[in-house]
């Protein structure tokens, strides 16, 4: 990624464990970002439209939503990044535990980027969220903010 600043990745999730995990991934493989983390549907959304003690935080460059969340549903903030002008553009690629075809049907309907199920062992989760993250911050061009 050719850009002057670090990228910003929004990552929804409620499960500590998937946090270690994924900031762990991201330090290993060297990839140069700043990692939000927001424990709640709620939460999220008052990060995107930039509320609250959110007001002055930057838009994220791509968004790791996991399905099942506290307080509002991953797949309702699908929905409602994809329905809003200034947020539809961010990528967003759920993650999460569900192997349900209706699951995974939806997030595509709701216009999630990549749906991707969480590998169960630490060397299969590393590689795929390294995978994953090299393509959404190396290889795939990102609107500029």
């Amino acid at each position: 990624m050719t850009r002057e600043r670090k990228p910003v990745i929004l990552l929804i999730e409620d499960n500590p464990g998937d946090v270690r995990l994924t900031c762990k991934t991201l330090e290993k493989g060297k990839i140069e970002a700043e990692v939000v983390v927001v424990k709640d549907g709620a939460e999220a959304m008052a990060y995107l439209r930039q509320r609250g003690r959110s007001a002055d935080a930057r838009l994220p460059d791509i968004i790791l939503l996991d399905l099942n969340l506290p307080k509002k549903d991953g797949r309702e903030i699908l929905a409602e990044i994809k329905q809003d002008p200034q947020l539809m553009v961010i990528p967003v690629i759920a993650l999460t535990s569900s192997k349900s075809e209706d699951d995974v049907v939806k997030s595509y309907r709701l216009q999630a980027n990549s749906y991707i199920i969480k590998p169960s062992s630490w060397d299969e989760y590393e590689r795929v969220i390294s995978a994953t993250l090299n393509y959404w911050l190396r290889i795939a061009k990102l609107p500029d903010r």
